[in-house]
């Protein structure tokens, strides 16, 4: 289910705790568990960290990493809330994530996501070269690596380009390696963090395209968890209203998306038949502001 809590001035619950001369106690800090793949990335650690820093009325907290979970399974842990393995975490959304899910309505890189760069074998570089519309990408026969889970995998195939899937992140750079596919297509908002992390020389940034689409990237929480939702989105707007969500996009985006070098990209445009009738509205305006600036890292005044 969408949270729409724009400003909700929610407030903790007081801790009534005492000892006994009377004394009020602190309050013990709340463990909140983030996705692995998110913990593993400092800016998705940071925005979290962000928006709960933001929220000292309450209660201290400590965030921490959850097991090695595929995507998936991470969803399904969320969705079921009978465990605590995953309390939050950030992915593309999608009309079946926000109808089982609580989603918080602001695209965390400012809509970065839904641009999407191929990272390739170098020496399949000449495979790309003279591609300019998605009916050339279609007929070069060029197959495109996405997660089985992710919603990018129905909308790349939606427009009729060949999918190869796996469950899970690390798998896809394996079978990239041993030519599985030939596109492993990753938003411009991590890609340069992911091929740091893989440190294979024979991996790169293909230098010409850019496939796009509109992907709001949200956070997510449990069905009922109401009240981390109700914190994570006060948060985040006081992060809009004050000028850090913009520095904290510029700090981690900045020179990563200046060095993809994207207004000198072939830009191909897709559809997303996913979105729900509100994620529509958030990423119609994103997917526009970045297409007429695709330096989009000071928030609109």
């Amino acid at each position: 289910m969408l949270a729409l809590f724009f400003w909700v001035g929610c407030q903790a619950q007081a801790n009534d705790d005492t000892t006994t001369d009377g004394r009020a106690t602190e309050p013990a800090p709340e463990t909140f568990v983030l996705w692995y793949r998110n913990y593993d990335s400092p800016a998705i650690r940071s925005l979290v960290q962000l928006a709960l820093d933001k929220t000292p009325e309450y209660g201290p907290y400590t965030l921490r990493r959850s097991e090695e979970l595929s995507q998936g399974r991470a969803l399904l842990e969320l969705a079921s809330g009978r465990s605590r393995l995953v309390d939050i975490a950030n992915v593309a959304t999608s009309k079946e994530r926000e109808a089982e899910l609580t989603a918080i309505p602001i695209p965390i890189d400012g809509g970065l996501l839904g641009f999407r760069v191929c990272v390739v074998k170098a020496d399949h570089l000449p495979r790309f070269r003279g591609i300019q519309t998605l009916a050339q990408l279609r007929d070069s026969g060029i197959r495109i690596g996405q997660g089985s889970h992710w919603p990018d995998t129905t909308i790349l195939r939606e427009s009729g380009l060949t999918v190869i899937t796996h469950t899970r992140y690390e798998i896809l750079l394996t079978m990239l390696r041993n030519d599985r596919f030939d596109c492993f297509a990753r938003g411009i908002s991590e890609v340069t963090h992911d091929l740091r992390l893989a440190a294979d020389p024979n991996l790169v940034i293909e230098p010409n395209l850019l496939i796009a689409y509109p992907m709001p990237s949200y956070l997510f929480v449990g069905p009922r968890d109401t009240l981390t939702a109700h914190r994570l989105q006060l948060g985040l707007e006081r992060a809009i209203e004050d000028g850090s969500f913009g520095t904290y996009l510029d700090h981690f985006y900045g020179q990563a998306v200046a060095r993809l070098n994207l207004e000198q990209r072939r830009l191909i445009v897709l559809d997303n038949p996913l979105l729900s009738e509100e994620s529509q509205y958030v990423s119609r305006e994103t997917f526009d502001n970045l297409r007429r600036r695709l330096d989009l890292l000071v928030p609109e005044r």
